[in-house]
């Protein structure tokens, strides 16, 4: 909590609320930063707050949204995902700012606090479901929509996290492709639904097993499971036959407070169970200096494929 900032008093409701409720109850904006920057608030997206102790769930999602979606609009994309439950569905650094809403409006509505226009969209009956008077695409249009128009890194991490939820499957996604013959994006889509996969954790190692295939490896797969002396380890991307895996380590990788014991894992991986091990970090995979496919070589290269 930041040093001399009050708690939080009466004024603020126990639901969620908007800057122009908080100005009605006598609230600043100012203070408002305040109570956010000290974690006492939430800012779950633009203009919208509530009370940090409140427990995420669905109803709260569709409580912030109603807040600022329009009735006749239909909330879509990485937002959609986000109230279907899929929070890492969000664009890359989303959690350190304040999402915008991707909705669909139709022609001729003016989006106001901050909400994004999804483009033009032919939505039927079947891709719209209703939560709790709030309109969404369903899980599967999401993909389909995601899977299409966002960066392919990204486009391969929705679709898994989508088909993690449950209640979508991959054979699924796979037969709803026809009807998108000519949309935008449409290959893409075909290309990645086939390799869309519920067991991917992040979306880094969605990213992982994306780049690993695209440079012609044998074909990896996410969390592979190894027997350990008490349980069982995984790797987070990983051929079992030639015993070539891969482990995402974000930059909190050395502050984490399970470090350790993750570094026992590695070990024990690399030795007893003889897995070779490539360690990949953000800079192995993005920008001129990116060098997963050099450090996935001289792993195979170790192994003799």
């Amino acid at each position: 909590m930041l040093r001399h900032q009050p708690p939080l008093d009466d004024r603020v409701p126990q639901t969620p609320f908007t800057l122009s409720n908080a100005r009605d109850r006598g609230i600043s904006a100012h203070t408002l930063r305040s109570w956010t920057a000290a974690g006492l608030l939430a800012h779950p997206i633009r203009d919208v707050f509530h009370r940090s102790d409140l427990a995420d769930s669905l109803d709260l999602r569709v409580a912030c949204l109603r807040l600022v979606v329009p009735s006749d609009a239909v909330v879509t994309d990485r937002t959609a995902g986000w109230l279907h439950g899929a929070p890492r569905i969000l664009a890359p650094n989303d959690h350190l700012s304040v999402p915008k809403v991707c909705v669909f409006c139709p022609p001729g509505r003016r989006l106001r606090n901050g909400l994004v226009a999804s483009g033009e969209r032919t939505l039927t009956s079947t891709d719209v479901v209703t939560i709790d008077g709030l309109r969404v695409t369903t899980p599967l249009r999401t993909a389909c929509d995601l899977g299409r128009l966002l960066h392919r890194d990204q486009a391969i991490a929705a679709l898994d996290s989508l088909l993690r939820l449950g209640g979508l499957s991959r054979q699924r996604l796979l037969a709803e492709l026809p009807r998108f013959r000519g949309y935008r994006g449409v290959v893409q889509l075909r290309e990645l639904a086939p390799l869309a996969d519920d067991r991917a954790q992040s979306p880094p190692e969605s990213i992982v097993r994306l780049r690993w295939l695209d440079l012609g490896f044998p074909t990896p797969i996410p969390q592979v499971e190894e027997a350990a002396p008490r349980g069982s380890y995984f790797i987070d991307v990983g051929n079992r036959e030639h015993r070539v895996g891969a482990e995402y380590l974000g930059e909190e990788f050395h502050n984490d407070e399970h470090a350790d014991r993750d570094l026992e894992r590695l070990s024990w991986l690399r030795g007893p169970r003889r897995w070779t091990i490539i360690e990949v970090r953000r800079k192995n995979l993005f920008g001129d200096g990116a060098d997963f496919g050099d450090l996935l070589a001289r792993a195979f290269g170790e192994v003799a494929v």
